[in-house]
């Protein structure tokens, strides 16, 4: 994170575990298989980056997701989750707040279906997903890539409102497909990696663009 005249930054990726463990419902868990990829292609050289497997566990999100914010100070947090129904790579633009019915890996549910009690309904990023789309889709990797407003309602979504709520939006969700329907974990982690420096960009260029404006 930019602070103080300190160049480094530290970008924290959080992958979640599949519904029914690491294995369960997939043959791999492919987010968890396309993090590992990224960690080997690395970010660019001013970035530290922390990697993080978070369990199905609503709870467990609860505690985990704040005490990451707290221990890194990250400049942004990156979530990734596989979707059976996803084709694409997909990039989240809201988390919500309410509709959490699903049953965790612990077979808990949160009692008020929420995950902050009086919090707003819906929580953008202060990233704009469009604008990391197009840049991205404008590279030529052979991963296509697209926008969602609805992240699922369940552990995907929680962890990615919780960690919007933290952070007043300084967090992303990326979808990722099960491996090999249509990508390899290579191509995977290459387009997270694509991703991810993309949306530093743009966090940074919004970010300069505020600061000039309260400097005039």
């Amino acid at each position: 994170m930019i602070s103080l005249g300190v160049k480094r930054k530290e970008v924290v990726i959080a992958s979640r575990k599949s519904r029914f463990g690491p294995f369960g419902e997939h043959a791999v868990n492919a987010s968890w298989i396309a993090v590992q990829e990224l960690e080997k292609l690395g970010l660019r050289d001013d970035v530290d980056l922390h990697v993080y497997e978070v369990p199905v566990e609503y709870q467990t999100v609860q505690r985990l997701i704040p005490a990451l914010w707290k221990k890194h100070s990250p400049q942004l947090v990156v979530h990734v989750g596989v979707s059976g129904m996803a084709t694409t790579v997909t990039l989240e633009k809201c988390g919500h707040n309410v509709g959490y019915k699903g049953l965790d890996n612990c077979r808990f549910c949160p009692g008020s279906q929420c995950c902050v009690e009086g919090g707003p309904e819906c929580i953008d990023s202060i990233i704009d997903m469009d604008t990391v789309c197009k840049r991205v889709s404008a590279l030529g990797l052979d991963v296509t890539v697209t926008i969602s407003k609805d992240a699922g309602r369940y552990l995907c979504d929680f962890t990615y409102y919780t960690s919007l709520y933290q952070s007043r939006g300084r967090s992303a969700f990326v979808h990722v497909p099960p491996l090999g329907k249509p990508y390899t974990a290579e191509q995977l982690g290459r387009a997270l990696q694509a991703i991810i420096e993309e949306m530093l960009d743009v966090l940074e260029h919004s970010e300069d663009k505020i600061n000039c404006q309260h400097e005039h």
